[in-house]
């Protein structure tokens, strides 16, 4: 993402934010001096994780393993403390998602908090998974079920989690949801709220993880859902009607741009909200962040599908694996040809690549992340 476009959407949220609050920027904001800094040259202290042994993620169906199909098997009642159910590998996205090749890459504890078709709050975007139940979100359920298992003993008096504050990081994906149908996309959120108010609620749930204990934190930025099936241009296979949005309005284009929007703005926010946060605020005293670019990641492998995508038929960067129609679907031959699992969900090739820049992000090297604290 270009440079001039982002400081151009970061000078139209600090306008519409002066309009908002009645109040004006006498100066650039502080925030501002980390924008000319390299985007993975650290300021003071570098990441510093010396031993990688646990990981804690949270989000939505782009993560969860099989957190939501608990819920779905026990009448949307969630999971009981100290719950370690196993990876369902038949899940949403593909046959296994990220977390779990990190897991399977790395050897490292896995306790998978994310859940299918979450948002951040409901106080934002609440979505309905059954007539009398919301979706479990990152701040209702999520955080306050991981700070349970965290202080949590088993009956053999070992604690539950193991996950040593200076070998543990923890992941935070969530947006998808929150900016899509149903939610921001289409103006569906709760009055008087916005953009802001969802990165505001990301942020603040992960105070709640430092104040926990909680110290190494990997942001992924939003993915690129515009290039998603389900919110795609049409002359890119875009598609017109889809399971995921069966009443979809027929001006798909304005609605890929649209999402190009939501993206650019709430990366923005990401890339520079995060070293103030780091740097300049008091609230993360000691925390090591680092901003998972994932959003240039499956960019570049949309442009360059044959750096990343290894399988056997032609490699196809706008048709899903399972391609559907709201009446009937198609699953095409060679799944690691293809970025895209379904309309919205990643490959499973998609999930190893991200999995293994995981790796190089822990690792404090990936090109496609930016590290602070």
């Amino acid at each position: 993402m270009c440079r001039d476009l982002m400081l151009a959407t970061i000078s139209s949220l600090m306008f519409a934010w002066s309009r908002l609050t009645g109040t004006a920027f006498a100066e650039s904001p502080p925030w501002l001096y980390f924008w000319d800094r390299q985007p993975s040259t650290p300021l003071g202290q570098s990441w510093d994780l010396g031993r990688f042994t646990t990981l804690v993620a949270f989000g939505d169906s782009y993560t969860d393993d099989n957190r939501f199909n608990y819920f779905d098997a026990h009448n949307y009642t969630p999971p009981p403390i100290g719950w370690a159910g196993s990876a369902d590998y038949d899940t949403s996205n593909s046959r296994r998602l990220w977390a779990a090749y990190v897991k399977q890459y790395t050897g490292a504890n896995l306790y998978n908090y994310a859940v299918n078709g979450a948002e951040c709050s409901d106080e934002i975007t609440p979505r309905t998974a059954a007539p009398w139940f919301n979706f479990p979100t990152v701040k209702e359920y999520e955080i306050p079920a991981y700070i349970a298992d965290s202080e949590y003993t088993e009956p053999n008096g070992k604690q539950f989690l193991n996950a040593p504050q200076d070998e543990t990081v923890y992941a935070m994906w969530i947006g998808t949801n929150d900016l899509g149908d149903e939610a921001l996309l289409t103006d569906s959120q709760v009055p008087g709220t916005s953009i802001v108010s969802y990165t505001d609620c990301v942020f603040n749930q992960l105070q709640r993880l430092y104040d926990s204990g909680a110290r190494y934190f990997v942001v992924f930025n939003a993915a690129p859902l515009n290039l998603a099936p389900l919110y795609g241009l049409p002359g890119k296979k875009g598609k017109v009607v889809s399971p995921y949005w069966p009443d979809k309005p027929s001006n798909t284009t304005e609605i890929s741009y649209r999402m190009m929007e939501q993206i650019v703005t709430v990366n923005a926010i990401y890339q520079y909200r995060t070293p103030f946060m780091a740097e300049v605020g008091k609230t993360f005293n000691g925390a090591k962040f680092a901003v998972f670019d994932v959003h240039s990641l499956m960019t570049n492998i949309y442009n360059n599908p044959s750096g990343y995508l290894n399988g056997t038929a032609p490699l196809n960067v706008a048709v899903p694996v399972r391609d559907c129609t709201p009446e009937v679907c198609i699953t095409h031959e060679s799944p690691d040809s293809h970025m895209w699992w379904d309309d919205l969900h990643p490959s499973e090739q998609m999930q190893r690549v991200i999995a293994r820049e995981f790796v190089s992000v822990i690792e404090g090297k990936s090109q496609y992340a930016s590290y602070w604290g």
